[in-house]
């Protein structure tokens, strides 16, 4: 028998599920995160470089994710203040708001992710690689981040920065390709596949 989970108000999340993944523009989208500190000041950093309008509730605030933040609302959590979320996010220290948050999320219609019982949500959060346009996620589906974050660790020491370049530069390459603007096999094509070749050879050591 497969075990599950109740979310109160919502749905029934079956643990272990096969998490979708996907990468989503948030550009100019409205992101609420309840909750003042550390976890939440994280999860905000990654939302601004995603260019998404990032809004704040919580009575205290980190100084450092009230500088990030497009709106702070210095107060407790209150019904309403998901609407209009495109995303949620329940990151605080309270048991009782998270999953206040993760009702009305459910009853709004609104992804959320919850921290402290990521079963509760729709989402999590993989621990990212970036290089330039290069961005490599890992995920356990919320069953260890400490565990991904290792590996992500890892994975740094074989993407080095060289890989922010190189990916702009075959980007480049394609659209001129794609526009017609260049032959499929020309010395600089060449050159770049020799290039991607080096680089994906010292992957496997």
């Amino acid at each position: 028998m497969r075990a599950e989970c109740s979310v109160p108000g919502g749905r029934e999340i079956e643990q272990g599920a096969v998490l979708y993944p996907v990468f989503m523009s948030l550009a100019g989208r409205r992101c609420v995160a309840v909750g003042g500190g550390k976890v939440a000041a994280r999860k905000a950093r990654r939302l601004l470089q995603a260019r998404a309008r990032v809004v704040v509730v919580a009575p205290e605030v980190d100084e450092e994710l009230a500088a990030m933040a497009t709106e702070v609302h210095r107060r407790p959590y209150r019904p309403g203040d998901l609407e209009g979320a495109f995303l949620a996010f329940a990151a605080t220290d309270s048991r009782e708001v998270n999953a206040a948050v993760a009702q009305e999320a459910k009853r709004l219609g609104v992804p959320v992710n919850v921290a402290d019982r990521p079963q509760e949500g729709d989402f999590a959060l993989p621990s990212t690689l970036r290089r330039g346009g290069l961005q490599v996620a890992v995920s356990t589906g919320g069953a260890s981040p400490v565990l991904a974050r290792e590996v992500r660790k890892r994975l740094e020491a074989l993407f080095g920065p060289e890989w922010a370049g190189l990916v702009e530069e075959v980007g480049r390459e394609r659209e001129a390709r794609l526009a017609g603007e260049a032959p499929e096999e020309t010395e600089r094509h060449r050159r770049l596949k020799a290039e991607v070749d080096l680089c994906l050879s010292r992957l496997s050591g």
